[in-house]
Formats: C-alpha cells, sequence, structure tokens
C-alpha cells in the first residue's frame, strides 16, 4: 500500500527548541499564514527538512490535522511545543516571516499542523535530501512511498533507534510495509479536532467566539476517558467548567440539563437554568459525535441531579 509523506521546510531554532524537551507527545509544526494544508491524510508521515545550509531532514511526526488559528490559542493550546521559549518569542517569529514589525497587538492566524509522536533526530542520523530536492523549495514537497525517494524516507524514519519512531515497531518488522499509522492524540491534538468537528461553534449556545471556548472532555482522561473526539464536545468556558463540576449534563439523547443545585447553592442560574432541555448540536460525522456510554457515564457518575 503506498502512502505520501511530506518533508517540510522549518527553521533550526524551531526543530532545537523541541529537540530539547525531550519526549513530546504531540507537536505544532504552524505555518506563518494560515493557508489550509491538504497535502496528507491523518496518519500519514510529516517530515523535517532544515533551512539551508542544512540540507537535511532531521526529523519528522504522524499527521493527524490541520486548522487555522488564533497564535494566542495556538500558544495556550500547544505552548513550548510550538518550537519556542514563550509566546512572545512565537509571535515575533510570525512577525518575522510575514515582514512586519513585532509590535503592534494583532493576533496572527497561522496554519496549525498537528503531528503527534514526534521524533528528532542526532545531528549524525540526518539524511540528506534526495537528488528530486529543488533548491526553489519554500514549503513542503509531498513524495509517495511508491517512489525510490519515497520509500528511502520511509525506511530512514521507520528504521530510527535514537529514538524510535513510535507505532512502526507495531508493523512487526523493520522495513514494514508502509500503512497508514493511528495518531496517538495528545491534549493538544484532542482540542483542535474538537474544535474543528464541533465547527467552532459552542455546542450549547452556538457561541464562536473561539477564545471563549474550550474543548471538553466527557469522562475526564484522568477518571478513565480517552483524548477523542467522541469523547469531547465544544463549550463555552463557563459551561465546561460546569459540566467538569456536574452542575450541568449531556444526556444521551443530547438534551442539555441543568441541576437544581445552581439554585439551590449559589440563588442564581437563572442564564443556564434558561438553556435547560435545549438540544445540543453535535458534530454531522457519525465517528465524531459524542459517545453514548461516555454520555451515560457522566450523566450517573458527576451530575448533581
Amino acid at each position: 500500500m503506498a502512502v505520501n509523506l511530506v518533508v517540510a521546510v522549518t527553521d533550526y531554532d524551531w526543530f532545537q527548541s523541541l529537540k530539547s524537551q525531550g519526549d513530546l507527545a504531540e507537536v505544532n509544526f504552524w505555518a506563518p499564514s494560515g493557508a489550509n494544508f491538504r497535502a496528507l491524510r491523518p496518519g500519514e508521515l510529516f517530515l523535517f527538512k532544515l533551512h539551508s545550509p542544512r540540507n537535511f531532514i532531521a526529523g519528522g511526526g504522524i499527521f493527524t490535522h490541520s486548522m487555522t488559528l488564533p497564535c494566542s490559542l495556538a500558544w495556550e493550546t500547544f505552548g513550548t511545543a510550538n518550537g519556542a521559549a514563550s509566546f512572545m518569542e512565537m509571535r515575533a517569529r510570525i512577525a518575522k516571516y510575514r515582514k512586519l514589525s513585532t509590535g503592534g497587538k494583532q493576533d496572527f492566524a497561522v496554519g496549525c499542523r498537528i503531528l503527534t509522536q514526534p521524533f528528532f533526530k542526532n545531528e549524525f542520523e540526518w539524511l540528506p535530501v534526495p537528488e528530486s530536492w529543488s533548491k526553489n523549495i519554500v514549503t513542503f514537497k509531498t513524495y509517495s512511498t511508491d517512489t525510490s525517494d519515497g520509500r528511502r524516507m520511509w525506511e530512514w524514519a521507520e528504521g530510527s533507534t535514537t529514538p524510535q519512531v513510535p507505532g512502526f515497531s507495531e508493523q512487526g518488522s523493520r522495513f514494514g510495509e508502509p500503512t497508514l499509522i493511528r495518531p496517538r492524540l495528545g491534549q493538544g491534538a484532542f482540542r483542535v479536532l474538537v474544535t474543528d468537528a464541533y465547527g467552532q461553534r459552542c455546542a450549547v449556545t452556538r457561541e464562536r467566539t473561539l477564545p471563549a471556548l474550550e474543548a471538553g472532555h466527557i469522562r475526564p482522561y484522568s477518571e478513565g476517558g480517552q483524548h477523542m473526539v467522541p469523547n469531547g464536545m465544544l463549550l463555552r468556558r463557563d459551561i465546561h467548567t460546569l459540566f467538569d463540576l456536574g452542575y450541568v449534563t449531556v444526556t444521551p439523547e443530547h438534551r442539555f440539563e441543568v441541576s437544581q443545585r445552581i439554585r439551590e447553592e449559589f440563588e442564581n442560574g437563572r442564564d443556564y437554568y434558561a438553556l435547560h432541555g435545549r438540544n445540543v448540536a453535535v458534530p454531522e460525522q457519525a465517528e465524531f459525535q459524542p459517545d453514548r456510554l461516555a454520555l451515560e457515564w457522566h450523566n450517573n457518575e458527576k451530575f448533581q441531579g
């Protein structure tokens, strides 16, 4: 089975910042513009090529998802996994690539390519770019594993032992047949995927002011829940807090319910009671809709009735 892989150009500072952090579950390979990225399917390989004169492929990860976010939200979601030590450093890099002043207050939109299971090779393991790589490429180039260059890069990534690329060893051989790899989502990837699945709008109120929204777990990760879209909903921050505390819930039939304890404990809650009984919006794609068992768990174990 042939799969695609991308070799994307990045700067050495981004690479070194992430490599120095050690074992990362996910990284954000951001682009200074908000352009859409459609070159890969989830589970295909995304490799890092360093800027010239370092004409080497130095690492990579498993592509999970792509979407455009304000840089402030990208920082809030991924922090130093953006390859910068601070939000101001990240914003300054974006401004540099856009050839803009680092002053001002603009919350730049950036293209976020979310990668899980990232790996960063030591210099002696770097792979020289193939002859098919043009010096004029400034963003990325797509290869297929049914070509010699694509297969060689797949085998280079799969055969890594310092560190080994998670997922490849599951194929049962050192150089397994190329195949899609199921990404293991981290907290950041979970947030981005849920945000996109719900159309960047609160499932209950339909609020679409993105900084006011949060991707909430139905069953918390600390209590056996998974970083998977069916275990998540996009909620306005205050409703997310109430959901986590059990003051509100969503039934398996996707109705929003509010506990009487808000009134009893806080002598308030009028705005929330106005939402009681409302049908909750869910993603159109069935595989992204809330998991019924997770909703039942929340109704029975968390909701304060």
